[in-house]
């Protein structure tokens, strides 16, 4: 009897094995197949004047500029906002908070929003940044609505790099006189700091391609002009994307395809970013 269930037990693993191969080897096809795609038919159409028109209705001399500075103004808006407040936020609940029923609440409901909608961050950042605040469809309100969008998620994982740090290295510094501020400051959070950098970056990777927020928020399909200043109005690499990829005009499918491109590869240089000094600063303990 014991064979026989050891049989079945055996045959489980293998079963699940080869399915888990196989839906990972079905993802990587797909994702091959998508990007090939992409790049077959937008690669051609990358250029400087890609880069440095403005959007037009002529999709030969229609451009990115006026998205890309948008895209630029808005992710180091949000990295200004998100990232002090975020690594704030996680070393309180992890390092000075007194483990009560109110942080535990605290905790769980921090969690459950970085699974919300992003559109869901879109209505509340129209109501309250947009109208209350009076920002309107400004620079201001489309990052500090995105800056919401990723709190959670630079929160949680600020909070699991300083988890990671052995309680030994904090002892240590105990011992030697240091002050709780102390220990943090110059201990636990430069042990930490590679997996702090890599959760804002993967924080800041997702703002990036996020276009339903601020759609809600205010953002424009067509501006003519590069922002100036944080309360112009914007438009972003994933609008204009979408502008185009809703043009009756196969010329313009070629435009968002070279548009997909540029935002691919801005993403991949950041997760690589990531990787990297992931590997460079992580410490072995």
């Amino acid at each position: 009897m014991s064979d026989r269930f050891t049989k079945i037990a055996r045959l489980k693993d293998t079963s699940f094995r080869f399915f888990g191969m196989f839906s990972t080897f079905f993802g990587l096809v797909m994702l091959v197949i998508f990007i090939s795609s992409i790049f077959s038919e937008g690669i051609s159409r990358i250029s400087w004047d890609f880069i440095t028109n403005y959007p037009s209705r002529n999709p030969a001399k229609a451009g990115i500029i006026s998205a890309l500075a948008g895209t630029l103004w808005i992710i180091v808006i949000t990295a200004l906002a998100a990232i002090p407040i975020g690594i704030g936020a996680a070393i309180y609940l992890e390092e000075f908070s007194k483990k009560s029923r109110l942080g535990k609440i605290i905790e769980i409901n921090i969690t459950n929003l970085a699974g919300v909608p992003s559109v869901i961050y879109g209505l509340l950042g129209l109501e309250i940044f947009g109208r209350i605040m009076g920002m309107g469809g400004s620079i201001l309100a489309g990052s500090f609505t995105l800056a919401l969008l990723i709190l959670p998620i630079i929160i949680v994982a600020t909070r699991e790099a300083i988890k990671a740090v052995p309680s030994s290295l904090r002892e240590a510094s105990y011992a030697l006189g240091a002050s709780k501020w102390q220990t943090v400051k110059s201990t636990v959070i430069p042990s930490a700091s590679s997996g702090i950098i890599t959760g804002i970056i993967i924080a800041i990777s997702r703002a990036i391609g996020e276009a339903a927020p601020l759609i809600v928020v205010g953002a424009l399909a067509y501006v003519p002009f590069v922002p100036d200043s944080p309360t112009s109005e914007f438009t972003v690499l994933p609008i204009q994307i979408f502008n185009w990829v809703s043009r009756p005009q196969a010329e313009f499918l070629v435009n968002a395809s070279a548009g997909i491109i540029i935002l691919l590869g801005i993403t991949f240089l950041l997760n690589s970013i990531a990787v990297y000094l992931r590997i460079k600063r992580s410490v072995k303990y």
